[in-house]
């Protein structure tokens, strides 16, 4: 009898201990679930611990203070301009997310100044570029575009120099060139923008001045660690705009523009050889053309840098997650009024009928894309978004799906499997 008493006294206080020990777990559980949802992600409990403490690590050394929140930079937001810059990749649909703030008034837009970068250094990795990349765009939300010279070999720097600018609202309107009105809404026909005089770049560092909000779109920053002393500089105070999609879609939006892609494809990847991890990245497989091999093999790495900035977002400081804002390529192709006005509330613009026509108008249009990948036209929003169903075999949609299971997840795209299902 006594011995049955002592082994139920016994199993009771074993489960006593094992219910305090799981307490804790179940806290900090509900604890991360609120901070989730907070910020639009999913309410899952990640699956990268180790991604995540590298990204509280990250902040607990460089941006907190015995424990506590750096302060914010001191900035006077009534009478401080605004900078920002849009966070992409490649084939993410981040052309037509820079083409809404090329077309607005009130907004200096410069379109991938950072290519003069990697054309000048290459075949320097992508790593290794970054601190040249943070510098360019230091000196470009100053209206200081002297940086070009660096790059510019023995060219004269005019307006042409600039990377995209037959396409450029500022440049090619007056008063730099009567080709448009800067407050007419509608997309730059470069042919004529082509007969523009070219003009000094003091000039267009004296337009830039003159422009309330300065929005640079860019897919050459690997990850928003690079970004953080830009954000953390009262100067500039950078807001971040990053930009998401479907890694299926981008994948197969990739492989349809893979000869276009394969040389930045390597430099990425280079960025990366030294871990035991993606070396094999770097030999081409057998059984596809080197350059799919290459561009297929970027993705993965496009994905740990997604993964890498979404946790480093949940563990910043609230001053950082204030200035940022995380958009789907789909949520803005399907729903483009509601995300137009979200952006423009973020970046402090007021909207205006013709610019909701505009968006509505980018996203009805006939067909997946144009023969030329990188030309911004009038799409079909939903072909777009679904094009990889029909275009990719199940053997790739698998493979991005194994690679980018996490990214995905925390994004809200089903596998799919999962979609055929529902």
């Amino acid at each position: 009898m006594k011995r049955r008493l002592h082994k139920k006294y016994l199993l009771l206080i074993l489960a006593y201990s094992g219910l305090l020990l799981l307490i804790p777990y179940v806290l900090d559980y509900r604890d991360k679930s609120v901070q989730l949802g907070k910020h639009g992600l999913p309410q899952q409990q990640p699956r990268c611990p180790d991604l995540e403490n590298s990204a509280a690590l990250f902040w607990d050394n460089g941006y907190k203070v015995n424990g506590s929140d750096a302060p914010e930079p001191a900035v006077n937001r009534s009478q401080s301009r605004i900078h920002i810059y849009l966070h992409a990749t490649w084939r993410t649909g981040s052309s037509f997310l820079g083409e809404l703030f090329n077309q607005h008034p009130d907004v200096f837009y410069l379109y991938e100044p950072m290519w003069h970068i990697w054309q000048a250094l290459y075949p320097g990795d992508a790593g290794s570029l970054q601190g040249a990349v943070r510098d360019m765009m230091n000196a470009l939300y100053r209206c200081d575009f002297s940086v070009l010279k660096l790059y510019a070999g023995t060219q004269n720097i005019t307006t042409s120099f600039i990377f995209g600018w037959k396409m450029n609202k500022v440049i090619c309107s007056e008063p730099l060139c009567e080709a448009h009105r800067r407050h007419d809404v509608g997309l730059v026909r470069e042919d004529q923008c082509a007969k523009c005089q070219r003009r000094d770049i003091r000039e267009l560092e004296r337009e830039c001045k003159k422009y309330p909000v300065m929005v640079i779109k860019g897919v050459r920053v690997l990850d928003l660690s690079t970004l953080v002393p830009l954000m953390k500089d009262s100067a500039i105070n950078l807001q971040i705009i990053q930009l998401f999609r479907d890694p299926r879609a981008v994948h197969n939006s990739r492989l349809k523009s893979k000869q276009a892609l394969v040389k930045e494809s390597i430099q990425v990847l280079r960025s990366k050889k030294q871990t035991d991890k993606y070396k094999r990245l770097l030999v081409p497989s057998n059984r596809v053309n080197r350059a799919e091999s290459y561009v297929s093999s970027a993705m993965e790495l496009i994905c740990d840098n997604w993964l890498g900035d979404m946790m480093l977002v949940l563990n910043a400081p609230l001053w950082i997650r204030r200035n940022y804002l995380r958009i789907r390529y789909e949520d803005l192709v399907l729903h483009p009024m509601q995300e137009l006005q979200r952006l423009y509330r973020f970046s402090n613009l007021s909207t205006s009928p013709a610019l909701e026509r505009f968006a509505l108008n980018m996203t009805h249009g006939q067909g997946y894309s144009s023969d030329k990948p990188f030309l911004i036209s009038s799409r079909d929003a939903k072909e777009a978004i679904y094009a990889w169903r029909e275009r990719l075999s199940v053997e790739q949609i698998n493979q991005v799906e194994a690679y980018c299971s996490e990214v995905m997840r925390q994004l809200g795209y089903q596998k799919n499997s999962q979609s055929k299902a529902t």
